[in-house]
């Protein structure tokens, strides 16, 4: 892996505020988000808007959750360097991994966090997905705790009010790794570089994400190898059907001490 590059996360801004009738000028602190482009063995692949911070965990992460590389283990190196206004991500992975990904547009041009650049096809955004296996059962105070945990955790939203958060539980409900971005499906992305990177098993814990609960989302989760997904909003009828079919566990609108379970609710005592 190269080395990661130091970049602030957040900028200063000028604000106009209006409040009971009086203005004032005050600083401020916003999100920063910038071009990252992935390039797999030199042929470019997409470009998301990100926060640009945690790029390695960022590579790492994306290949995995997209299907692009079977695990970190197929990940041979990552170099980020600067590109522009933006970032560069140069990954190597095996060349058959590479050519597979011919068959996508590679026609640069993402949203913030889209979650589904470089797919041209229906087909390609519907892609297969393992079902996952049974997993523990895990107790709704463990979710409950992380739910408590997170907030304070979230660094970066504390001060722009922003920035979405993904974060990895235990089955205690303590927050292994927990990353942010301007993109919900980013900040899961780099959730799932850096559990990678730390050799961290999903398959006894659970995902939590400071979102709703898309199809991608659950695509995601289900390559990562997590059995439960916890969203703070709700899901959508496409992420359960998808959720059904691959054997996790959604549970969404989880806060204020409450959740709702979507899809295999026996997972969850």
């Amino acid at each position: 892996m190269g080395l990661p590059l130091a970049q602030p996360p957040v900028a200063g801004a000028t604000v106009a505020r209006i409040a009971a009738g009086a203005r004032s000028i005050d600083d401020d602190r916003v999100a920063v988000e910038a071009p990252v482009a992935f390039v797999y063995n030199c042929r470019s692949h997409a470009v998301m808007m990100a926060t640009p911070a945690d790029l390695e965990d960022f590579a790492v992460g994306f290949s995995i959750a997209e299907g692009i590389v079977a695990g970190p283990g197929e990940i041979r190196s990552v170099r980020v360097a600067p590109r522009g206004p933006g970032f560069s991500l140069s990954i190597q992975v095996p060349e058959a991994r590479a050519g597979a990904l011919e068959s996508r547009q590679r026609g640069l041009a993402g949203r913030t966090g889209c979650g589904l650049c470089g797919i041209a096809e229906i087909e390609q955004a519907l892609r297969p997905l393992p079902v996952l296996g049974d997993g523990p059962v895990l107790p709704a105070a463990a979710l409950a705790a992380a739910l408590a945990a997170l907030p304070p955790a979230q660094q970066l939203n504390r001060q722009t009010g922003a920035m979405h958060a993904a974060a990895l539980g235990d089955a205690d409900g303590r927050l292994l790794v927990v990353r942010e971005d301007v993109g919900r499906h980013n900040a899961l992305d780099k959730m799932i570089g850096a559990a990678a990177r730390q050799r961290l098993d999903p398959a006894g814990g659970f995902v939590v994400v400071t979102s709703r609960c898309s199809m991608e989302m659950v695509q995601k989760t289900v390559s990562f190898g997590a059995r439960v997904l916890v969203a703070i909003s709700g899901p959508t009828a496409l992420a359960i059907e998808l959720a059904e079919r691959s054997n996790l566990t959604v549970a969404g609108f989880a806060r204020g001490g409450r959740l709702s379970l979507y899809s295999h609710p026996e997972r969850i005592r």
